[in-house]
């Protein structure tokens, strides 16, 4: 079989989620959208739901697929409802919701529920996406405990710049997000991952971390407290062909790479279709076993290469480290204008292998 596969370390995950708690001080909404950023929505839920306060999702598909493999905490839905049918299954499985426009405002005015709704009222305090502009935000507060369709409301907003530790554009919205909410008793989220690790002063009654349960870092440059993280998956695979070429002589489709030396040449079993980026330039790190080298030439859709040369002791059945606990994913994504969210939500084909519970 090809041995191109993702191992998934449970026990990782689980350490990343207590230091979300233990950096923040807060209660921590685990974010597993998109199938958990590649690493299997359900056996990460699963994994942590004796311990997490909740999780977060981007929609009702998610949240459901979640409820349908037994889990019972309690499932944020970070975008809302996008039509007012989907209020009963809200109801039917008692989902929080976020809301971020007037409309959903509305629709919960007219619904007919079975219990009050548990609502994260939204604030666009600078992302620009979405969320309720600041002169209708209280307003909204208002109608919506009005309506008696809702038990709870929690006050919420999103950074657009706190894996920026020197940019002051996360502390320009915190200003706003509290003029906007003056009068409001109500509890607070604005903490994602980078703002949990980068901005200990940020007040949050509730967190919600997301890159940082995976164990990849939001910083391009080191930050103490992301040092902490432990990687969860490490993508790995085999040396499946072995190649001796003189000085020269290219490797690979448009001749990317020229050895300068005579070169010994590893061909991997990974490529761009299982996730791996095309863009990744000759010298990004990979490890082949337990030491050091880098990729040459240009990423094929099956298969890569990496220089062996001063390696001679790899050969065929080698393991190859992609990414994981040695080579850093977040090293990865930014070396080749990436981010370690788009590495992991890409990952394809690879058979994912599940350790720690």
């Amino acid at each position: 079989m090809r041995p191109a596969r993702a191992l998934i370390d449970l026990e990782a995950l689980r350490h990343n989620y207590r230091l979300a708690r233990e950096i923040s001080g807060a209660r921590a909404l685990a974010v597993v959208k998109a199938d958990a950023y590649g690493h299997g929505a359900t056996r990460c839920a699963a994994a942590l739901e004796d311990e997490a306060d909740g999780f977060a999702v981007a929609c009702i598909e998610e949240a459901l697929e979640l409820r349908y493999a037994g889990i019972r905490k309690p499932i944020l839905l970070l975008e809302g409802f996008f039509e007012e049918s989907e209020l009963s299954l809200i109801d039917q499985h008692q989902l929080w919701c976020v809301v971020h426009a007037a409309w959903q405002v509305e629709a919960i005015e007219r619904a007919r529920l079975a219990r009050p709704l548990q609502v994260w009222l939204k604030l666009d305090s600078g992302m620009h996406r979405v969320g309720l502009h600041p002169a209708e935000y209280r307003d909204a507060h208002a109608r919506l405990l009005a309506s008696g369709k809702v038990d709870k409301i929690v006050l919420m907003s999103h950074f657009a710049r706190a894996d920026e530790l020197d940019c002051p554009r996360s502390e320009e919205q915190v200003a706003l997000f509290e003029q906007a909410r003056a009068g409001l008793q109500a509890e607070v989220s604005l903490r994602n991952s980078p703002a949990i690790l980068g901005w200990p002063g940020i007040a949050s009654d509730w967190v919600r971390p997301g890159i940082m349960l995976y164990g990849a870092t939001p910083f391009e440059q080191d930050q103490a407290q992301a040092a902490r993280l432990r990687p969860v998956m490490t993508l790995e695979s085999k040396i499946i062909s072995v190649r001796e070429l003189p000085a020269g002589e290219p490797v690979g489709y448009g001749a990317r790479f020229v050895a300068e030396r005579p070169t010994r040449v590893g061909v991997v079993a990974m490529g761009y279709a299982d996730g791996y980026p095309r863009h990744a330039a000759t010298g990004t790190p990979i490890m082949v076993d337990g030491q050091m080298t880098r990729l040459i030439g240009r990423v094929s859709m099956d298969m890569l290469t990496v220089d062996l040369t001063d390696l001679p002791g790899a050969g065929l059945g080698s393991r190859v480290e992609l990414w994981g606990r040695n080579v850093s994913a977040s090293a990865v994504a930014y070396g080749c204008g990436s981010i370690p969210y788009q590495l992991f939500c890409n990952l394809k084909r690879v058979p994912r292998l599940y350790s720690g519970g």
